[in-house]
């Protein structure tokens, strides 16, 4: 893992995401249904979902969306059925790509990623034939901007605590988890004094390929276009993006 920070190209990403104003919610939308998809809806528990619901009221989301997309992660939401479905596929230059999605209407959803794949020069695959490229992990992010942490105390907690493996990068320290290990991690660290920033369980690519300029463009085009809609709740590729 060491080489590439995921924390870096979310950060890139989210930065450029949140000048558009009408994202911001969308975004905040979907760290709440992820979190408590991941560890339940109590936030005295989820300390991943208690810094998401954190978040967005900071950015004056309203209560009733918070609580929709709770009660969407957990099943409890009346009216609509939504469905999760993955996305498997290719960008420019080969890059894999796979995208998570909630729907209730998942002809819709189809029409709009085979839409935005073949916009954007990529294409879509069968289930399956980019996943192999992806490890399934825990991942949290404990931000250090006033450098207060100590890198070794930090590694230390993280590691008694079950982690797996700890990156320093861009001042933040990444913490990787297995998947059963991701809640109890993130829980020990809470509880000792860290503030979480960032986590959620994820799939971090095993490799990433560096493309030319033009092709890095048209597959960042590819990942606003899927970003444009609603049902996309998440999106993984193996793009080393350039500074």
């Amino acid at each position: 893992m060491a080489g590439h920070s995921k924390w870096k190209n979310i950060q890139k990403r989210k930065n450029a995401q949140d000048a558009k104003k009408g994202k911001i919610f969308m975004r905040h939308a979907k760290d709440i249904y992820i979190a408590a998809k991941q560890g339940g809806a109590d936030l005295s528990t989820n300390a991943v979902l208690r810094a998401a619901v954190e978040k967005a009221k900071a950015d004056n989301m309203p209560n009733d969306n918070i609580d929709r997309n709770i009660k969407k992660a957990t099943g409890t939401l009346d009216g609509a059925t939504y469905e999760e479905i993955t996305y498997e596929g290719y960008g420019p230059g080969g890059v894999a790509v796979i995208v998570n999605v909630l729907t209730d209407n998942k002809n819709r959803t189809a029409a709009e990623v085979r839409h935005a794949f073949k916009k954007n020069g990529g294409n879509l695959g069968e289930n399956g034939s980019v996943s192999f490229m992806f490890d399934r992990k825990g991942y949290i992010v404990i931000t250090n901007d006033d450098a207060s942490i100590n890198e070794d105390a930090i590694t230390m907690d993280a590691l008694e605590a079950g982690a797996e493996d700890i990156a320093v990068q861009d001042g933040a320290y990444e913490i990787f988890t297995e998947p059963e290990n991701f809640q109890t991690v993130s829980e020990h660290l809470t509880a000792n004094g860290y503030e979480i920033s960032d986590g959620e369980v994820t799939l971090i690519a095993q490799n990433y390929n560096q493309l030319a300029p033009e092709d890095e463009q048209k597959m960042m085009n590819l990942i606003e276009t899927l970003e444009e809609s609603e049902d996309v709740q998440d999106i993984h590729h193996n793009l080393e993006e350039s500074n």
